[in-house]
């Protein structure tokens, strides 16, 4: 049996990472910075995918609980597990949990690729690879695993649903994101399980671009 591949060639993905500053110079704005990432295709330069992460600045600005808890109601839940109410700093289980490596903490909010792309371990590729650009200075790395495109009717199933939650949260456990509480996932930027999944992930993804340009192209 011809094994699945991608409607197009993986090695010609590639990320655009920005981050809009509207200059306003609010408090708010010093504390969460939103990088939207678009995964295009270099054939024709289209969209196969988006990600939304967030960096939030507990040590300037306004108390960061309150900017995330104003900015979603996602952000607000991470935010209720992961920071004290009173100071908006880490807790102290969280602190205790994570070495001291930077001050910030990166939210993966949503990652999403179109279904023609999906199922072939593309989101943990891209993924990773923007973490490792964003991290800088942060001490975590948090996400609450989901199902982001909910336009499937077999999604419509709350078994089918949470079948596949749990698997979401599988594959973020492959990068070293651990449960720390009420479905909240957090990775530290020093596990050495993210970077031997980048490069595992590296080797995948080459895989599959030689999968790819091996396929039959006849008629």
């Amino acid at each position: 049996m011809t094994e699945r591949l991608p409607p197009g060639d993986p090695a010609e993905l590639y990320l655009r990472i920005s981050y809009t500053d509207s200059l306003s110079g609010t408090p708010h704005g010093d504390t969460l910075e939103r990088w939207d990432v678009a995964v295009l295709h270099a054939r024709g330069d289209f969209a196969v995918g988006s990600m939304v992460f967030y960096k939030v600045h507990l040590d300037r600005g306004v108390h960061a609980a309150h900017a995330m808890e104003d900015e979603s109601e996602d952000l607000a839940e991470i935010a209720s597990v992961i920071l004290d109410a009173e100071t908006g700093y880490f807790t102290d289980d969280v602190s205790d949990a994570l070495d001291y490596v930077g001050s910030a903490l990166l939210v993966m909010d949503r990652v999403t690729l179109d279904e023609a792309w999906r199922g072939f371990g593309l989101g943990a590729v891209l993924t990773i690879e923007v973490i490792h650009r964003l991290m800088p200075g942060c001490r975590a790395v948090a996400c609450s695993p989901g199902v982001s495109d909910i336009s499937g009717e077999r999604l419509r199933d709350r078994a089918e649903w949470d079948r596949i939650t749990e698997r979401i949260a599988r594959g973020w456990e492959r990068l070293g994101f651990r449960l720390h509480k009420d479905n909240v996932y957090l990775l530290s930027p020093v596990s050495l399980v993210l970077e031997e999944q980048r490069d595992a992930l590296r080797a995948r993804r080459a895989e599959l671009d030689l999968a790819w340009k091996a396929r039959p192209t006849g008629g």
